[in-house]
């Protein structure tokens, strides 16, 4: 029971990433379109007159930073002339866009993120710390007290990553497939394969989000040891 257990959470946890993963490399094969994704992007913002934002190669990830205003896209994928370059580069115009309509969900995710990461390594710490506390100190309440808040902190990630989810579906099929749906950027036959790409970029994040609810119950599992 306990193996059957393990190998629902393995799937329903990791699944998500890894068939998002496998439709953005099939799709990433066969270059035909005239330019790349990094093109696109910058074709439909000035299309949109989004004059604020700009596109630029990055490293570290396909993303949209909302603070600089910079759509920041990868060679290996962006850069090229495949439908998952172009349709990548599209959903991450539709987070400018959402920027640009002053979408909520976006701001508040973009307030959170820089506070989630401290406070998960500070919940981290202190529910490392409780045992040591509760023992010097020798008040069980005390330690009782640091333990919630440290596991308070442990799950405002999580909250981060439901937040994005609307977030990222709304970019994806609200924003990116209908400009996509137009006609102007790829042929009419494509939108099928198009929809599948947009819904694997956000099923990353419904991964992620999978992911900090295991971080949360590994923690549980320690503790209870």
């Amino acid at each position: 029971m306990i193996f059957i257990i393990g190998i629902f959470v393995i799937i329903i946890v990791y699944g998500p990433n890894l068939w998002a993963k496998q439709v953005l490399n099939n799709y990433n094969k066969k270059e035909y379109f005239s330019g790349n994704g990094i093109d696109l992007a910058k074709l439909i913002l000035a299309d949109m007159n989004i004059q604020d934002v700009k596109v630029e190669n990055t490293d570290i990830g396909d993303h949209y930073d909302p603070e600089n205003k910079i759509i920041r896209l990868t060679p290996e994928i962006c850069g090229r002339k495949t439908l998952t370059a172009v349709v990548v580069a599209a959903h991450e115009v539709g987070h400018a866009i959402q920027d640009y309509d002053k979408f909520k969900p976006l701001r508040a995710r973009t307030r959170m993120i820089g506070f989630a990461v401290k406070t998960e390594r500070i919940g981290a710490l202190i529910i490392l710390v409780v045992p040591l506390f509760a023992v010097i100190t020798k008040i069980p309440a005390a330690g009782l007290l640091m333990f919630l808040g440290g596991f308070a902190t442990l799950c405002i990630p999580l909250f981060v990553h439901m937040l994005t989810l609307p977030t990222e579906f709304d970019a994806s099929f609200n924003r990116a497939l209908p400009i996509l749906s137009s006609g102007k950027y790829i042929p009419e036959e494509d939108i099928p394969a198009a929809r599948k790409i947009l819904l694997a970029c956000a099923l990353t994040y419904v991964a992620n989000a999978l992911a900090g609810l295991l971080n949360i119950w590994r923690w549980i599992r320690i503790l209870r040891r």
